[in-house]
């Protein structure tokens, strides 16, 4: 299966996102990445239902909706209204992550998992059963336009392994500095979707950026 792009909204303007979002949806990107920030799991604020809702007016494809907040079961009901597609929460964030992946699943939506750059793999090795994405963190969550962490690329190798050696086929994604530089690297190592914010909304071009990332790691699977 062909990788996916998600652009992050987070790198959006604000002042014109109607705009931005069609610009997501004319491209050949697959989903809208929506980034929400409490300021206590992460030091950033960033946007709350109204806007996502407002988002969701505009958008026909599906809303990858990260979950960078404390006590995030509390929310899973309103993001399934707000027809959010994937939901993904953080396992440093969940108490009791089984219960909330099994809680999204029953809303009617994907469950994903993220890892912030510290958290090890075997963190989630006793739900893999109950996810159908994981999310890596390439950067420390909370700031949009960090420089990407170059490990990164080994632990996705190293959950890929995981996943084929468990039989659970969840999908692997990357959040954070992603970019022309690390695409196709990402891609090889075994990345389904890029979740790409500045590189995308900060070009000259963003459907061409778009349409550049999609095409990462073609040449490398020749």
């Amino acid at each position: 299966m062909a990788h996916l792009i998600a652009p992050s909204l987070l790198a959006a303007d604000f002042a014109h996102l109607a705009r931005d979002v069609k610009m997501v949806e004319q491209s050949e990107a697959d989903w809208h990445h929506i980034d929400v920030m409490d300021g206590t799991f992460v030091p950033n604020i960033s946007y709350g239902m109204p806007v996502i809702a407002a988002i969701g007016r505009h958008a026909t494809k599906p809303l990858d909706v990260h979950l960078m907040i404390e006590q995030p079961s509390r929310y899973i009901q309103t993001f399934s209204d707000l027809n959010a597609s994937i939901l993904t929460v953080h396992v440093e964030a969940c108490v009791h992550l089984h219960r909330v992946l099994s809680a999204i699943r029953e809303a009617g939506m994907k469950a994903g998992v993220a890892l912030n750059p510290h958290t090890p793999l075997n963190a989630i090795e006793e739900v893999l059963d109950n996810l159908d994405l994981v999310c890596i963190m390439s950067v420390n969550p909370g700031f949009g336009g960090q420089k990407f962490i170059p490990t990164t690329i080994d632990k996705v190798k190293r959950l890929d392994a995981m996943r084929q050696a468990s039989g659970h086929p969840f999908m692997i994604e990357v959040d954070g500095g992603v970019g022309r530089s690390n695409a196709s690297a990402l891609v090889s190592a075994g990345a389904d979707v890029l979740v790409a914010g500045s590189s995308v909304f900060k070009a000259e071009n963003p459907e061409s950026e778009v349409a550049f990332l999609k095409g990462a790691g073609t040449v490398l699977a020749q």
